[in-house]
């Protein structure tokens, strides 16, 4: 499993999301390993990791992460996972003895009824556009309008996001051979068991984005039913990446829990001194870069066509 290893101390394990890779992590990796000794993968199907050689679910990806950290002598590590990364921490931290103390970032897998095809015909359609646009990515990616455009479903704001991060992000989502068979076993595959009360005795924090459009935070309350021994933190002004959206702030969560305190939510959130937050794109601007988006694509379509 390829991954790559930043900092020196107690390990800490993270664990991307779908479509993503090791670089899903960029804009906190660092801050990290002044800390830590952070340990990011690619998981198999994604990154440089070759894919499994059969299904890909949950449970064999759960099955690959506990092998590697068996190879590593790493068991009992600490770890950190983001969307379908977050879910797939909750089912080792559920299984035992594979964990310590877990950070789970806005998990997929708690969705029902409408929810599930809203996910996955929305996750399904951004990616073929993302494929078909691979020609034009670093210009979209470079823009902060068409950046809008393309990260709006995952970001609060992701005008803010740093260009060389969302390029790599569209890059690993159209070349990831596992994406489409993990898509849909995530939406309409196995359904994510959970932990009675008492059973998980590290830390276990759940961490959501109030503007979460990926996994709505109406499913923040079933995750908590389904892992009663979990703490909730709540992300302000931010998506489905509070990573991303929140890097500063996510570091804060990330080594407190991990270092199993007791901490207030007020201390983690609380803003920088000298702290400036930035003007948001207008909805003009983000309209624009829809349409730039949509008349990308239909270029893309008469030319494929035409050839």
């Amino acid at each position: 499993m390829n991954h790559i290893r930043r900092g020196a101390g107690k390990p800490l394990l993270l664990l991307h999301g779908i479509g993503g890779s090791w670089r899903s992590w960029q804009t906190i990796i660092e801050d990290l390993a002044a800390e830590r000794q952070v340990i990011a993968v690619d998981l198999p199907g994604f990154g440089n990791t070759p894919p499994l050689a059969g299904p890909v679910t949950i449970g064999t990806l759960a099955d690959a992460v506990t092998a590697f950290l068996r190879e590593q002598n790493l068991l009992g590590i600490d770890a950190v996972g983001s969307s379908m990364g977050a879910r797939l921490v909750l089912e080792l931290a559920r299984r035992g003895g594979v964990l310590g103390a877990v950070v789970s970032l806005d998990p997929g897998g708690f969705w029902q009824g409408w929810e599930i095809p809203v996910f996955y015909h929305s996750v399904a359609v951004s990616t073929k556009l993302v494929r078909a646009l691979q020609p034009v990515m670093p210009f979209l990616t470079g823009n902060a309008v068409t950046r809008t455009a393309l990260f709006a479903q995952f970001s609060a704001h992701p005008w803010q996001l740093p260009a060389h991060v969302a390029l790599d992000e569209m890059r690993s989502f159209a070349h990831a051979p596992s994406f489409d068979e993990l898509l849909d076993n995530l939406a309409y595959g196995e359904v994510q068991q959970g932990a009675p009360a008492g059973s998980i005795h590290a830390p276990l924090v759940i961490g959501w984005g109030r503007q979460d459009r990926v996994c709505l935070t109406r499913q923040a309350p079933r995750a908590l039913e389904k892992f009663p021994d979990a703490r909730l933190y709540w992300f302000e002004n931010c998506g489905h990446f509070p990573q991303w959206d929140q890097p500063a702030e996510t570091v804060r969560l990330i080594l407190a829990a991990t270092a199993g305190q007791n901490f207030r939510d007020a201390d983690i959130a609380r803003q920088p001194t000298g702290a400036v937050i930035k003007k948001q794109v207008s909805v003009v601007a983000v309209a624009a870069g829809v349409a730039a988006l949509m008349l990308g694509s239909l270029w893309l379509l008469g030319r494929k066509r035409a050839s």
